[in-house]
């Protein structure tokens, strides 16, 4: 057993220990194999290394909360203790923005696994980022390449998913070519019109700096100078997947992203997520993101969805 003396000096130590020490008994609760002993402005932390480095860090990350928002409420001390310690280190850390959008917002990696994305892209030319709904894959993806094209590390951004009732059905819908894919397209727009104003987004869409399209349309073409994101990429045929993979040209980055529990084929074709999920790993140059429920960033009810359908 070892000992280790933390600093409460700098923090007010009510806030801290909570009302007749109420939050202190919330830690023993939660590392009943440590003992914590109160001297006022330290606190004594006793057991073994393993356990104390992540009180160190959970206690570490309540002081930063404290410092940061001059409160600490019942439920923030819960949401912390329930993080992991690598989610702790990453949110102590404090985020790089990828992109300042329109309005005032900033987009950042919120999550561990968002993070892990944007450093993954960094390090390999081919990312993919598979995991449920909600999980920020897409809007990271396209963060990252918004982030390509104004640092002038790629000439264009190819945005492209497939359209998996693009046969028949499509016919039947009303207005031309464009229009009826666009409903398919939707949420790449949605995340392009949160990064870049709206007259240069159009420019950008005019003259090609930014191109959007169905998988179908990527047949024959060479990718080069590139960011290429291919969303719902669990809805890709083995066979488009493969097309699409070998269209990577110079200079280029690729982001597939998809939810393997999500496939919306015919029972009788196999998804080329799945298939590329189980032979590309491995590959040097090739990386893996998997994303769970602990990313999921929208309503707090997908999160609970996610887990109950699991």
């Amino acid at each position: 057993m070892i000992e280790k003396t933390i600093d409460l000096s700098g923090t007010d130590a009510l806030t801290f220990l909570g009302v007749r020490n109420a939050n202190l008994k919330i830690l023993e609760l939660n590392f009943p194999k440590v003992k914590f002993i109160n001297r006022g402005s330290q606190l004594l932390i006793l057991g073994e290394e393993n356990e104390l480095n992540l009180v160190e860090v959970k206690i570490n990350a309540l002081i930063e909360h404290i410092e940061k928002y001059n409160t600490l409420s019942e439920n923030n001390l819960y949401n912390i203790l329930e993080k992991t310690k690598e989610e702790v280190i990453f949110e102590s850390k404090g985020d790089e923005i990828l992109v300042y959008g329109n309005k005032g917002l900033n987009v950042k990696a919120r999550t561990l696994n968002q993070r892990k994305l944007v450093d993954m892209i960094d390090e390999n030319d081919m990312v993919f980022a598979i995991g449920p709904a909600g999980t920020g894959k897409t809007y990271t993806a396209v963060a990252l390449a918004v982030r390509a094209l104004k640092n002038k590390e790629v000439r264009k951004i190819i945005l492209t998913r497939p359209a998996v009732e693009a046969g028949e059905n499509l016919g039947f819908l009303p207005g031309d070519l464009k229009e009826k894919l666009d409903p398919y397209l939707q949420p790449l727009y949605d995340g392009l019109r949160d990064m870049i104003p709206a007259e240069k987004l159009a420019d950008y869409i005019e003259t090609g700096v930014i191109q959007i399209a169905p998988l179908a349309f990527m047949r024959g073409r060479t990718l080069d100078n590139a960011f290429v994101i291919l969303d719902e990429g669990q809805n890709a045929t083995e066979n488009q997947m493969k097309m699409f993979l070998t269209r990577m040209g110079k200079s280029a980055k690729f982001i597939i992203t998809g939810d393997v529990s999500q496939i919306d084929l015919p029972k009788n074709q196999k998804s080329g997520l799945q298939k590329a999920k189980d032979t590309l790993q491995g590959i040097e140059g090739i990386g893996f993101v998997f994303l769970d429920a602990q990313d999921v960033v929208r309503h707090k009810l997908v999160k609970k969805i996610i887990k109950a359908f699991e």
